[in-house]
This record gives C-alpha cells, sequence and structure tokens, in this order.
C-alpha cells in the first residue's frame, strides 16, 4: 500500500523554505512582458490604473498573447487617461465609442459598459478600490467576505445605470461575460487577479494602491498553471478549477506566509506559463526546476524538504520591497 500524501496545509508547511527562497529568486521582470499586469503598471496615477487594470483583468481570457493586442487596442482607443475616458462615458453613454472593436465572446459595446459602470462607480463612490474596501467591510462578519463583496461588486458594475444604457440593444450577456459573478461556482480567476494586482506590494509586479484591503484576505486567482503546479506540490488534491479549490490552494499558501499568501501566484503562475513546468512531465526539465525536491510527480517522490521557515516572511507591507 502506497503511503498517504500529508495534507495540503501540513505539506505546505513543510514547504515553506522552497516556496520562500523559490518566489524570492524567481525573475519576475523577465515576466512581466507576457503578463497583463504590465498594463496597469504603466500609469502613475491611481485612477488610471485602477482602470486599466479592470480593463486587463476582464478581458484576460483566452490566450495571453492574443488578449493583450486587444487589451492594448481598448486602452489607445481610450487616450492617455483610462479613468478619463471612462469618466466621458459614465456622463455620455456611447455604445459606438469603441467599434469595431471584438474579442471572442465581446464586441466593443461590452467594453465601453464596463468602462461607463467603472467610470459611475467612480463617481458615486470616489475610486473602485474605495467602493470594494466599502464591500468587503459591510460582509466582513460573514463566511465568505471576499467572495461576498466580489459578487456585489461585480453586481453593481452590470447594473450601473451607463452600462445599461450602452447595452439596452445588445443586452447584457456580454457584460455578464466581461463581469462574471464570482458566487457561480468558478474560481473567479480574473477577479482575484484584479484584486492581487490593486492589494498587494506595490514591489516589481502587483501595485498595492488599495492600501484598505489586507492582502491576507486574498484567494488565489487559480487558473491551469496554478493549479497543475499546485497538484504536483502537493498543496491541493482537488482537480478542478472552482473557488473551492483556489481556496484550498489559497489556504495551505496562507501556511508558508499568513499576511501574503498570493506573493507566490506571480512565480507559481509564470513556471507553468514559460514551459517551465509543462503539463507533460519531461527528466529534463524536472531536473532543472528549484522546486524539484518538493515536487510529488517530477522530482523526489515525496519531497524532502527543510524544516518551515517562520510564518510571514515578509511580513507588513513596509518590509516588502522590490524583487530581485
Amino acid at each position: 500500500m502506497a503511503p498517504r500524501r500529508p495534507r495540503p496545509r501540513r505539506r505546505s508547511a513543510r514547504l515553506a523554505p522552497l516556496l520562500d527562497r523559490f518566489e524570492r529568486g524567481f525573475d519576475s521582470a523577465a515576466r512581466l512582458s507576457a503578463d497583463p499586469v504590465e498594463f496597469p503598471r504603466r500609469y502613475a496615477d491611481p485612477g488610471d490604473a485602477e482602470v486599466a487594470g479592470i480593463v486587463a483583468a476582464c478581458l484576460a481570457y483566452g490566450r495571453a498573447d492574443v488578449f493583450k493586442v486587444k487589451v492594448a487596442q481598448v486602452l489607445a482607443a481610450g487616450g492617455p487617461s483610462p479613468a478619463a475616458f471612462a469618466a466621458r462615458l459614465a456622463r455620455e453613454p456611447d455604445a459606438r465609442a469603441l467599434d469595431p472593436f471584438r474579442y471572442r465572446f465581446n464586441t466593443g459595446e461590452d467594453v465601453a459598459a464596463l468602462l461607463a459602470a467603472v467610470g459611475w462607480m467612480r463617481a458615486t463612490h470616489g475610486s473602485l478600490g474605495s467602493r470594494f474596501a466599502g464591500l468587503l467591510g459591510e460582509g466582513a462578519s460573514g463566511k465568505a467576505p471576499l467572495r461576498e463583496a466580489l459578487t456585489r461588486f461585480a453586481e453593481e458594475l452590470r447594473s450601473a445605470p451607463p452600462a445599461q444604457e450602452i447595452l439596452r440593444e445588445r443586452g447584457v450577456r456580454g457584460l455578464r461575460h466581461l463581469c462574471p459573478d464570482p458566487g457561480a461556482g468558478g474560481a473567479a480567476k480574473r477577479w482575484n487577479l484584479y484584486l492581487r494586482w490593486m492589494v498587494r506590494g506595490p514591489d516589481g509586479v502587483d501595485l498595492g494602491i488599495w492600501r484598505d484591503v489586507a492582502p491576507a484576505v486574498l484567494v488565489v486567482p487559480l487558473d491551469t498553471h496554478v493549479a497543475r503546479v499546485a497538484r504536483r506540490l502537493g498543496l491541493t488534491r482537488r482537480k478542478d478549477l472552482s473557488w473551492r479549490t483556489a481556496e484550498e490552494v489559497t489556504a495551505a499558501l496562507r501556511v508558508a506566509d499568513p499576511l501574503d499568501p498570493v506573493r507566490f501566484d506571480f512565480a507559481l503562475c509564470h513556471l507553468g506559463m514559460s514551459g517551465r513546468c509543462p503539463p507533460r512531465r519531461t527528466p529534463e526539465r524536472c531536473a532543472v526546476c528549484e522546486l524539484s525536491e518538493g515536487c510529488e510527480a517530477g522530482g523526489r517522490p515525496g519531497g524532502a524538504v527543510s524544516a518551515p521557515a517562520s510564518p510571514g516572511a515578509r511580513g507588513s507591507r513596509s518590509a516588502r520591497g522590490g524583487r530581485s
């Protein structure tokens, strides 16, 4: 009989030093051009960054090399200030503002409606970050405050009056795809990705401009790459891309860093995206992988790792700087 694998949280405690060393040594700068986070990072103004970020995150489905071209197209059409463009669409809803944009399930009308909703929310609450922090605070005593806040945040965007006006003829199906419901059971990868960009940091990847939300409450933006690496490391036993799986992976990473569990996400995701941890394992790649000693599948079976490091290696926001 094969030995039982340790539970994900216990496994993560053993992996903590390895994960910490891997994340700290990961060359994030070399992967920024392959990641949609590069779009909000282009803007010095926090308002422009949060608007560019939500456009980039909501369109981040499919192949990155394809959707990034579409994000760039939208931002170029809006001029030098995404926040000003969103504000104008909120005041003067225009269904043709982004014609002839099209990307898979979405048209220019859908994206114009999203931007109009963003402009409306910013005019109503001051910023997207302020509104999200308020929603999170209102549900702080609930069982799943982050998910509930995200659900309400998405619903308020979808139901914003200027968005409804723009989509009066087309209907809201496309906007529902851009702003999915986190309460529906999926991992809500794009929403959690957006939160990671806005909340954690600032460092060499994330912006850290939403200061009223703590990184400790975030959930991993689970996609196929992160899920594959997490399963190989024994951080989850689940095989689906659901919110429950995202929570399980996050809980395991929270053992390694209680105050900033999703700081590992960028490195783990790009380990998979870059092909260094491919869907089909190869001895050659596994032999040079920095995580091989903790990998249950491709490295040393069982993953002999050293004793866990002290939790919260990066402690407070002020203790975290740029990545090497």
